[in-house]
């Protein structure tokens, strides 16, 4: 269990210096205590202090990295709950099922091709889980060889058999696969293969209790490259027991569940393993394996993903460059936007729905929309004449008019007299830009 802050104080110089940024030293145990901050703030603590509040100074979740320098994956090392108390850092690695008696060179081929490009981000599906279902070590083993050989990412070996699992987890062991997994019949000989090989090992425990008990006993053999499952496959009781296992680990501190959690979706209809898949990204999963391996099917789990790991408190913003949409002339109409994704993206929706060929040049708002960097101060003539100067759009196009989102009309003097153009005040909404487009630059 972790170290109270009292207990913390007691290992402290108690010079009160303020060195770590705190008023006393008491202050700062009760904050490293709680985990919002580290041992490391404090130079002038003991090396015998170090060692004493080694469990109290580390992370409530343990880093566990997967995969070699060609592709390496971290699991854990988050601090938080809940993502509006700061944020979450490491996105769930989603792992896509594949059965050694499947054609693997062409079903990896398939993986590899799990990428997207949507609102201006890149997602992809990050590792293949090879399950041993041949129940042969040479099959399983040129299986996971034909994995390495035929994909730069991550991957995970799955089979409980240590003797099959040593063939394959040697063979690829350069490669750092995750080993599916330790158990309460095998554990002692599959954290030695683990340790063996160097790869990080999954736990599969019999519900949490069982689960903490196993974690405890690998430990203690030494191993702590771990990656938690509670052994439950009914949504509901897994979402519980990936709750109870964050909720024991940040707030209490619990070490046997200090480790990244997993999970494996169980459903058999292709809609509701998403729905399944994306409800252990949301709590709190550093890890899902699928079954699903069609686009379709994938990108609505990394598009859930990408909104749940982005820093609520920082905007998705675009880059702030003039983008040409069409065949752009020297005539082509100039859209003022902010560089809020959302807006961004939907203005650029119009636009090219207009037929109309048209430059967009997103002002730089720090990511925030019309009216609000309006209000905010951000989206200002000024503003608007230093992002055409940046983009050069005098040399772009001979007609020095730019047309001025709607809602904020009243920026046309201002803007016209800090840019010397000519201001049109365009539509309110984004759908109103074709009909607006066609009366004003078809000719």
């Amino acid at each position: 269990m972790a170290l109270t802050g009292l207990q913390i104080f007691k290992q402290l110089p108690k010079t009160n210096c303020k060195d770590c940024g705190n008023p006393t030293c008491l202050a700062f145990a009760m904050a490293l205590a709680a985990g919002k901050t580290s041992l490391d703030k404090c130079p002038h603590v003991s090396e015998e202090a170090k060692d004493a509040l080694g469990a109290a100074a580390a992370p409530p979740i343990k880093l566990v990295k997967i995969g070699s320098a060609i592709s390496e994956l971290e699991l854990g090392d988050e601090t938080e709950l809940f993502r509006h108390d700061k944020r979450f850092f490491h996105p769930t690695a989603i792992a896509v099922l594949v059965e050694d008696t499947e054609d693997i060179a062409a079903r990896v081929a398939s993986f590899n091709e799990l990428e997207f490009d949507r609102v201006g981000l890149h997602f992809v599906t990050d590792m293949v889980a090879l399950q041993c279902s041949s129940n042969d070590a040479a099959t399983f083993s040129a299986a996971a060889e034909l994995v390495a050989a035929n994909t730069d990412k991550s991957f995970m070996l799955i089979c409980e058999d240590v003797a099959i699992m040593d063939a394959a987890a040697t063979a690829v062991a350069s490669r750092k696969p995750l080993l599916y997994a330790a158990t309460n019949d095998n554990y002692e000989a599959m954290t030695a293969l683990a340790q063996k090989v160097a790869c990080p090992l999954a736990v599969k425990g019999n519900g949490l209790a069982n689960l903490a008990e196993l974690v405890d006993k690998i430990t203690k053999l030494g191993y702590k490259e771990l990656v938690l499952d509670s052994g439950s496959r009914e949504t509901s009781q897994v979402l519980a027991d990936l709750t109870q296992i964050r909720r024991l680990a940040v707030r209490k501190r619990f070490r046997s569940f200090g480790y990244p959690a997993m999970a494996f979706t169980s459903k058999t209809d292709a809609l509701e393993e998403v729905v399944q898949a994306n409800v252990y990204v949301a709590k709190y999963a550093g890890l899902v394996v699928v079954k699903a391996s069609k686009k379709e099917e994938i990108l609505p789990i990394l598009s859930w993903r990408q909104n749940l790991y982005t820093d609520p408190q920082k905007p998705i913003q675009v880059e702030a460059k003039a983008v040409a949409i069409g065949d752009v002339t020297p005539d082509s109409p100039v859209y003022i936007t902010t560089n809020f994704s959302l807006t961004y993206y939907i203005v650029e929706g119009e636009v090219e729905s207009s037929k109309v060929p048209a430059y967009i040049v997103p002002i730089n708002t720090d990511g925030i929309s019309v009216l609000t960097s309006w209000a905010a101060g951000k989206l200002t003539g000024e503003a608007i004449a230093k992002a055409l100067v940046a983009n050069d759009m005098e040399a772009k196009v001979n007609h020095k008019t730019l047309v001025l989102p709607g809602y904020v009309a009243v920026l046309s003097g201002s803007t016209a007299e800090a840019t010397g153009w000519k201001v049109l005040v365009g539509p309110r909404e984004a759908s109103g830009i074709s009909k607006f487009a066609k009366e004003n630059f078809v000719k």
